[in-house]
C-alpha cells in the first residue's frame, strides 16, 4: 500500500553555496553536518506521510530528503495510500479537532478503520527497513506505523506533529486522547511552536520550525520576463505580446459571474501588473479564513468613500483599483481533503451573491495541480505580483505561505489568533497581526491602513525577507534535524 517517492534531480548543496548570500549559512551546516553524521553510517531514515502532492508537508520533503543525502545521510521519503475514504475523512476530522475545531466525537468504528489502514501500510513499508533504521512520521494519518513497524524490527522513530492549537479545549483533548496510544512507540516528538506540544508528551518533545528552499521553483528570483512569463502562460494576465513558451496545458481558472469556472484571462485581466492586488494563497479549509476575508475585503470598498476622505487622490485610486485574489489548489486533486471541495463550493455561493461590480474585484481562482513545478511557479509569480500577501488562519500549524511570501519582501496581514504565522510576522515590523480573524471590521480596517502606506509596505518588506534569512530557510531547520537524528542513536 505504501509508495516510494521518486524525487525528481534537485539542486545540491553546492549549487546553493554558489550563491553570494546563502554561501555562509550553506558552509556553516556542512561543517556542523560533517561532525555528526558518521553517528549515522549504515542507517536510513525513512521520512513517511500521507500525500506526495498539495500541502506544506508535501513541498517540504523534497528539498530536506535531497539535502540530507547531500550531506551523507541515506533518507528514502514514503506515502502511505488508502482505499477507504472513510479514512481520510476520519484523519481529516482529527485535524480539525487539533485545531479546536469540528467537535468531540469520533465514529465508533473509528479506531477500526484508524489501524486496518495503517497496518495494511506498515507490511510493504516494513520489507524495505532493517533494523537500526529510523522512521520518521508526519502528522496523524500514519500515527499508528511506529508500533507495527517495531514488531518486525528493531528500529528508532520520531513523530513530526506540523499542526496543533495553543490552547486547550474539549475538541483538542478529544483529539489527543484518541492519538496517545499511538505516542509510546515513539523515541521523540517534534512540533512547530512550544505551545503545540500536548502535555503528555512534555520533555519528550523538540520545537524545530519548518522553513523553505530559496531556490525552488516556488521561492526563487523570477526576473521580469520570466514573472510576465509565467502569468501569461498560466492565463493569470492578458497576453502582452509574443512569448517564447506556449500556455501552459492546464490553466488557472478563475470563478465567473454565471457560476462557471474559466481561463482566468479569458473575459477580463485580473490586472496583476497594475493594480494594488491583495492575495491570499492556500488550501482550501474552512480554518483558513477565505470567507471572512473576503468579507471584510467588500466591507472595506464599500465603506472607504462612505465613512471617511481619503488623504490624496492617490489614497483614492488605489482603493478604488484594489482588488483580492483567492487562490487554492483544484480540490479535486487533493486526495486527503475531502473537505476541500466543500469550501469551495460555500465560497462560490457567497461570491454569486455579489454585486457584479463587487465581483469583478474580487478573483477567485483554483490553480492546476497536474504539474508540481508549473503549480509552484504559478503561487511564486502570483505572491511576487501582490502588495500585500494575506493568511487570515483561524488555526494555522505554521504557515509556509507566510515564509514565502516574506521571502519575496512582501508585506504579511494575519492574525495573532493564528500560531504558526505569529512565531514569524512581528506585528509592526514585518507586516500586521490583528486580534480577531472573523472581525470584518478590524480586518478590513487592516487592509485599508496597509494599502494607504507605502513607505511602510517597503519597509515590511525589507524586514521580512532579512527575517526569513535568519530563520526560517531549510538549511536552519537541517541543521536541526542532524543533531536530533544523531542524538537519537
Amino acid at each position: 500500500m505504501t509508495t516510494m517517492v521518486e524525487i525528481e534531480e534537485r539542486r545540491t548543496l553546492e549549487d546553493y553555496a554558489r550563491v553570494a548570500h546563502l554561501a555562509p549559512t550553506v558552509h556553516e551546516l556542512q561543517e556542523e553536518a560533517s561532525r555528526v553524521i558518521p553517528r549515522l553510517d549504515g542507517r536510513t531514515v525513512w521520512m513517511v506521510n500521507s500525500t506526495s502532492r498539495g500541502g506544506g508537508v508535501a513541498e517540504m520533503l523534497p528539498t530536506m530528503v535531497v539535502l540530507l543525502r547531500d550531506l551523507g545521510i541515506r533518507t528514502e521519503w514514503v506515502t502511505i495510500e488508502s482505499e477507504d475514504p472513510a479514512f481520510f475523512t476520519l484523519t481529516k476530522r482529527l485535524h480539525n479537532m487539533i485545531h479546536g475545531e469540528g467537535g468531540t466525537t469520533l465514529p465508533e468504528n473509528a479506531r477500526e478503520v484508524y489501524e486496518a489502514e495503517n497496518r495494511k501500510n506498515a507490511e510493504p513499508l516494513a520489507q524495505l527497513m532493517k533494523p537500526g533504521d529510523i522512521l520518521v512520521v508526519h502528522d496523524p494519518q500514519p500515527m499508528p506505523l511506529a508500533a507495527e513497524i517495531k514488531e518486525r524490527h528493531d528500529i528508532k522513530a520520531i513523530w513530526r506533529c506540523h499542526i496543533g492549537l495553543d490552547e486547550e479545549n474539549a475538541a483538542t483533548e478529544a483529539a489527543w486522547d484518541f492519538l496517545t496510544p499511538y505516542a509510546d512507540a515513539y523515541e521523540h516528538a517534534v512540533f512547530s511552536a512550544p505551545e503545540y506540544i500536548p502535555h503528555y508528551l512534555a520533555g519528550q518533545a523538540t520545537v524545530i520550525y519548518p522553513a523553505i528552499n530559496p531556490l525552488s521553483e516556488k521561492n526563487q528570483d523570477l526576473h521580469l520576463h520570466k514573472l510576465i512569463g509565467i502569468l501569461s502562460n498560466s492565463a493569470l494576465i492578458t497576453n502582452p505580446g509574443p512569448l517564447v513558451r506556449p500556455p501552459l496545458p492546464d490553466l488557472v481558472k478563475r470563478l465567473q459571474g454565471d457560476g462557471s469556472y474559466l481561463p482566468a484571462n479569458l473575459w477580463e485581466d485580473i490586472g496583476l501588473l497594475t493594480r494594488p492586488i491583495v492575495t491570499q494563497v492556500s488550501r482550501w479549509d474552512r480554518l483558513k479564513g477565505f470567507k471572512p476575508l473576503m468579507d471584510a475585503f467588500i466591507k472595506m470598498k464599500l465603506a472607504m468613500f462612505d465613512t471617511r476622505e481619503p488623504e490624496s487622490w492617490v489614497e483614492r485610486r488605489r482603493m478604488d483599483l484594489v482588488r483580492l485574489v483567492l487562490a487554492g489548489p483544484d480540490p479535486a486533486s487533493i486526495q486527503d481533503d475531502p473537505e476541500g471541495k466543500e469550501v469551495v463550493e460555500e465560497l462560490h455561493a457567497a461570491y454569486l451573491e455579489l454585486d457584479p461590480a463587487l465581483q469583478d474585484d474580487v478573483a477567485v481562482v483554483t490553480l492546476p495541480m497536474s504539474s508540481a513545478r508549473h503549480n509552484a511557479l504559478i503561487v511564486n509569480a502570483l505572491q511576487r505580483a501582490s502588495s500585500v500577501v494575506v493568511q487570515n488562519s483561524l488555526r494555522e500549524g505554521f504557515g509556509l505561505t507566510v515564509t514565502e511570501a516574506m521571502w519575496k519582501r512582501v508585506p504579511i496581514l494575519s492574525n495573532s489568533k493564528a500560531c504558526g504565522p505569529r512565531q514569524q510576522v512581528r506585528d509592526g515590523l514585518d507586516g500586521k497581526l490583528i486580534s480577531d480573524p472573523e472581525d470584518p471590521d478590524e480586518l478590513a480596517e487592516a487592509i485599508r491602513v496597509m494599502m494607504a502606506d507605502t513607505p511602510g509596505r517597503d519597509e515590511w518588506g525589507r524586514n521580512a525577507q532579512r527575517r526569513t534569512h535568519q530563520r526560517f530557510l531549510v538549511f536552519n531547520q537541517l541543521k536541526d534535524w542532524i543533531w536530533l537524528l544523531s542524538a537519537l542513536v
